[in-house]
């Protein structure tokens, strides 16, 4: 086989119409068009869909601006801990096996809220100033698990 036989197979290419060529063309007058109506006068757009409310306006936006780097932590409350016997260590691992906090996420933050009467040596991402004093106050400690 060489270069110069190859050729499509019959029938494979059309001659384009060349419509509004004249009468004797077969594609003459209306050219192909048909008569009357919106669609041999103007050409409707792709997007349109007879009157009805179009896609693009359909779907919702998404407007505003999203930090990539944002870091959500799972939270949990200084009271919550309280479940936990005298000198326990409080670790993230601990927490998810006692179904305290069901996913870590970027890590976890102790908030808080409540009351805690035992000292617990607690590991976490982070801590609020309010879980750290109550904490401390209560004999324990809050050691922050870098990265």
């Amino acid at each position: 086989m060489r270069l110069e036989d190859l050729h499509p197979n019959p029938g494979a290419r059309h001659r384009p119409k060349r419509k509004g060529r004249g009468i004797g063309s077969g594609h003459g007058k209306t050219s192909c068009r048909g008569s009357k109506g919106q669609a041999s006068r103007d050409t409707i757009p792709s997007h349109f869909e007879g009157g009805q409310t179009p896609l693009h306006r359909r779907v919702p936006r998404f407007r505003g601006f999203r930090n990539r780097f944002q870091q959500t932590f799972s939270t949990i409350n200084v009271g919550a801990l309280a479940c936990f016997p005298t000198g326990t260590e409080v670790t993230p691992e601990l927490l998810m096996e006692n179904g305290l906090v069901r996913e870590l996420r970027d890590g976890i933050k102790i908030l808080g809220d409540g009351e805690i009467g035992h000292a617990l040596s607690v590991r976490a991402h982070r801590f609020s100033e309010g879980a750290r004093t109550k904490l401390i106050e209560a004999g324990g400690t809050a050691e922050v698990i870098e990265g």
